[in-house]
């Protein structure tokens, strides 16, 4: 049971810092704490991240609808989140700072394909799927070369802000934020601003750091528009409700 519970401890400390807590009791070591404070965040951001989008995809099926949600965003947001684990699974980073992206990914490609479902285009949600399946294999294989996924993460800063951008603009021009789940969003928000600090102290690489930063500000524009047209999705659905009785 003593080994077990140590190597359930070791997955998350590492054995400089098991040492200071349970063989020296030294529970004020700094950069153990930073350490352990980062894996704790990164293992709490995985295990979010397994449920974050649900909200949103839940929202989706139950509406019948995937109104407001701009497909061409979702493929951006979808493409910046693949080069960003593919990267890091290659580069051999831990687990604890990118896991959540694995997640991500599958919930951003179920969310595509709702949106071409609901437009009318079944069939090219089941090949977007398969295609998708397929470049992810090839990405994490090894064949695809450190160079090219290097400048695929660094192409995510523009990616981040004009796939944002146009879910924002669409949020605008539609006076609304539709279909867009306030949990997910806030979510994402938190867990970006988790991420700064995480990609500091576990992984040290400068382009992953100014990845999540760009993320955390984008992210945070689509919260204050949720934030801002709360009242006005609430008085449009009472409108609406009152339309339907007088019918």
């Amino acid at each position: 049971m003593a080994e077990f519970l140590r190597g359930l401890l070791l997955s998350v400390l590492s054995e400089k810092c098991y040492d200071e807590y349970f063989v020296k009791f030294n529970f004020l070591d700094g950069p153990c704490l930073t350490s352990t404070l980062s894996k704790g965040l990164g293992i709490g951001i995985i295990a979010g991240s397994i449920l974050v989008k649900v909200p949103q995809i839940l929202k989706i099926l139950s509406s019948k609808s995937a109104e407001g949600i701009n497909v061409y965003g979702v493929y951006l947001e979808l493409f910046a989140i693949t080069a960003n684990f593919a990267y890091s699974y290659v580069m051999g980073f831990p687990f604890s700072a990118w896991g959540e992206g694995t997640f991500l990914a599958i919930q951003t490609a179920a969310i595509a394909a709702l949106v071409l479902h609901y437009a009318g285009t079944t069939g090219r949600a089941a090949v977007f799927l398969s295609v998708y399946a397929a470049i992810v294999s090839v990405l994490i294989s090894g064949f695809t070369p450190t160079d090219v996924l290097w400048t695929m993460q660094a192409v995510n800063v523009p990616i981040i802000v004009f796939a944002k951008s146009i879910q924002v603009f669409t949020n605008y021009k539609n006076g609304s934020t539709g279909q867009l789940s306030a949990i997910t969003c806030l979510l994402l928000f938190g867990g970006s601003i988790a991420r700064i600090f995480t990609s500091i102290i576990e992984t040290g690489d400068f382009i992953i750091i100014v990845t999540y930063c760009v993320s955390t500000a984008a992210n945070g524009a689509i919260v204050c528009q949720l934030l801002y047209y709360w009242n006005v999705d609430k008085s449009t659905q009472i409108k609406n409700k009152k339309k339907k009785k007088h019918l």
